[in-house]
């Protein structure tokens, strides 16, 4: 099935700004258990109620030079950054795909980019994003006529096993837990959607990742990285992404 060219590259790109406010949203509420669908957005500082223009991604940002249009409360970045991230994807995604497949990445995209906002500050992947991609992973191979879907059922059961293994010989061997659930549903949906075949080069490219930032942490003396918890889940989204983009590592 095609769509009309101007649905498959333009809407995604126009979308993209909008969606990007609404995955900050998410990220934000989500781990507190607050409303996200009928909630009134509200300043943090004085919980005045914004109305439209004070929603407009990046422009509202940039009007307001980044303060509350009530209170003059600093605003800080995460927001447009975030508006800015969903952008990327989407142009990413228009760059890379053709047809049904961009609007598929860009969902797949702006979930992952929520994953990993939500992981990074709180140090968990909420189910409620983790158990849906499993089921949209295999719908979406299904969509797209890729592979034997087989090896996308198979994926997500390897997946999810290989990592609970792992975390409960690493909860065995050191007393504490390594890796959470989450991470282990999170590579469960990695397996939906790009196979069993692709998921080491998933964990390889989420390791290498890992690693390298913490590297980069270490040198630079920023932070004491080893008093700090370490989240997983964004560097498996990194290598989720770039798999189901552009497949699996090849080793010649």
């Amino acid at each position: 099935m095609t769509l009309p060219a101007e649905l498959t590259w333009l809407l995604p790109l126009l979308a993209a700004p909008f969606v990007g406010s609404f995955v900050g949203l998410v990220a934000h509420r989500l781990p507190r258990g607050e409303t996200i669908i009928f909630g009134r957005s509200a300043c943090t500082s004085c919980q005045a109620q914004l109305t439209a223009r004070d929603l407009v991604p990046l422009f509202s940002w940039l009007a307001t030079r980044a303060r509350c249009r009530h209170c003059g409360t600093p605003l800080g970045s995460s927001y447009p950054l975030t508006e800015l991230a969903a952008l990327g994807i989407a142009i990413w995604s228009v760059s890379t795909l053709t047809s049904w497949s961009i609007v598929i990445g860009c969902l797949l995209g702006w979930a992952l980019l929520t994953l990993t906002l939500i992981d990074f500050r709180e140090k968990m992947l909420p189910d409620a994003i983790t158990l849906p991609l499993i089921a949209t992973g295999l719908a979406a191979a299904l969509i797209l006529e890729t592979l034997d879907p087989l090896a996308h059922i198979i994926g997500a059961i390897v997946g999810l096993t290989l990592f609970l293994a792992v975390a409960a010989t690493f909860r065995r061997l050191r007393g504490y837990d390594g890796l959470g659930g989450g991470d282990a549903k999170l590579f469960a949906a990695a397996g939906a959607w790009v196979g069993w075949a692709g998921l080491p080069s998933v964990l390889l490219i989420a390791s290498v990742t890992g690693l390298a930032v913490v590297l980069v942490i270490m040198v630079t003396g920023r932070r004491d990285i080893a008093r700090e918890e370490i989240a997983f889940g964004p560097y498996l989204c990194f290598g989720f992404w770039i798999v189901w983009l552009y497949g699996p590592l090849v080793v010649f």
